[in-house]
């Protein structure tokens, strides 16, 4: 089973988001600032990370930077979630090291056809 590691300080949107995910098939853990998201991921090593780019303690774009910096979590998808939906931001996020870019409100069609042809693609642990 595929295990997503969801960082999103929102506590609604990360239990409708988590919910969402558990009912198509995927172990979802979760976490609610970058710092915590860098720890979850190097214990639980998940398939793939949905981050928020927002977040306090440590924001989404430096706990991307760092997770891809980690030997143990480099070749781990990352996607930016983000209500940030400028061709700015999108570049900001890619240059941090996400492999993909979806904003909020979130399409979740869209959002599984992502996730399913980065793991696919051989990305996940």
């Amino acid at each position: 089973m595929t295990h997503l590691l969801l960082v999103e300080d929102n506590e609604v949107n990360r239990d409708m988001l988590s919910r969402r995910l558990a009912r198509r098939g995927f172990t979802v853990s979760t976490a609610e600032n970058g710092l915590e998201a860098i720890e979850t991921a190097l214990t639980g090593r998940p398939d793939l990370v949905l981050m928020d780019l927002s977040l306090p303690v440590l924001d989404g774009w430096e706990a991307t930077r760092r997770l891809k910096a980690e030997a143990a979590t480099a070749g781990i998808p990352v996607i930016a979630l983000t209500a940030n939906a400028t061709t700015e931001d999108r570049e900001s996020a890619l240059r941090a090291g996400c492999d993909a870019f979806e904003t909020k409100p979130i399409d979740m069609e869209r959002l599984l056809v992502r996730i399913n042809s980065l793991i696919a693609a051989g990305g996940g642990t």
